[in-house]
């Protein structure tokens, strides 16, 4: 099984650390890294715009682009939903092993 190795420091300064299962059939491992590291970024981006966002509303609207980007696949919508159902299930099961870690701030 292969793991995708993540470190996303978040804007409060927390580093969080994942080791990520990659599905089988990932095509690249890079590429997966990139666009999470894109995704989360605007994501940040864009809540410090708009303000106060409730992390329920957050997930939601993530979940729900999961299931816009699901039905664009021109598979089996059988198949296509095994797909997405077992690759947030891996990724939520990383959650177990993640590791938190305050990164300290100073003076030089």
């Amino acid at each position: 099984m292969d793991y995708l190795p993540y470190r996303f420091t978040t804007p409060t300064g927390d580093a969080i650390s994942f080791e990520f299962e990659l599905h089988p059939q990932t095509g690249s491992a890079t590429r997966v890294h990139q666009l999470l590291d894109r995704v989360l970024h605007t994501l940040n981006h864009e809540i410090a715009i708009l303000g106060e966002t409730h992390n329920g509303d957050l997930l939601q609207a993530l979940a729900m682009a999961i299931a816009v980007r699901t039905e664009m696949i021109p598979a089996n919508p059988e198949l296509k939903q095994d797909l997405a159902r077992n690759v947030l299930e891996q990724a939520l099961r990383s959650l177990q092993h993640a590791r938190h870690d305050a990164i300290q701030a100073g003076h030089a």
